[in-house]
């Protein structure tokens, strides 16, 4: 059954993506706490084709541009739903950095980056709206026009209380063979250690 989220994005008329794998020494997302930080997303479509290319103010217009800031956004929301299983378990997104494949003098990367942060408005209501940070680079990979990375909060009990959670129901009190069990209704965060 779809969500609130998956039923606006249906609107929206997104699908999301396969999430993009790195192609570098890091990992897509990084869960701490209640926080997922999510690493720098290019400006790909559904077929791992840029969107834009090149730089803004030297041959990418404007409007190119708030696309491809669009289409990084995306990427973050399909790596965000990989993380989480559940877009609906976002409570907030915190903060938007955006990178812009700019020309020298270029001024106009937040314009660019409100391609994201209208989507994230779109997508999550009031809980879409976040602190920005929209950098103006030289160069991006693949010479994309843009890349976005985001932090956004999650609903769902932080790691310790998992863990405590857990030991509570270790029988080592009443047992001279302590066991544990590891609850089914409760998620252990597939990168933590204590998952491996």
């Amino acid at each position: 059954m779809a969500g609130t989220v998956e039923k606006r994005l249906a609107e929206l008329g997104i699908v999301l993506p396969e999430p993009v794998a790195p192609v570098a020494n890091y990992v897509p997302f990084v869960r701490t706490g209640n926080f997922m930080v999510v690493s720098g997303q290019l400006c790909l479509d559904a077929e791992g084709k840029l969107v834009a290319k090149g730089q803004l103010g030297g041959g990418v217009s404007i409007d190119e541009g708030i696309k491809a800031a669009r289409a990084c956004a995306i990427n973050v929301l399909a790596q965000l739903k990989a993380a989480l299983g559940d877009l609906d378990k976002i409570a907030r997104v915190v903060r938007l950095g955006g990178f812009i494949n700019s020309a020298p003098g270029f001024p106009d990367g937040p314009k660019v980056m409100n391609g994201a942060s209208d989507l994230m408005v779109a997508v999550f209501g009031d809980k879409g709206r976040h602190a920005r940070t929209t950098v103006g680079v030289a160069a991006l990979p693949l010479d994309a026009a843009a890349s976005a990375r985001a932090v956004a909060e999650h609903v769902g009990a932080p790691l310790g209380l998992i863990v405590a959670s857990a030991l509570l129901r270790c029988s080592a009190v009443r047992s001279p063979r302590p066991s544990c069990s590891w609850p089914a209704s409760d998620s252990m965060p597939t990168n933590s250690p204590l998952a491996s």
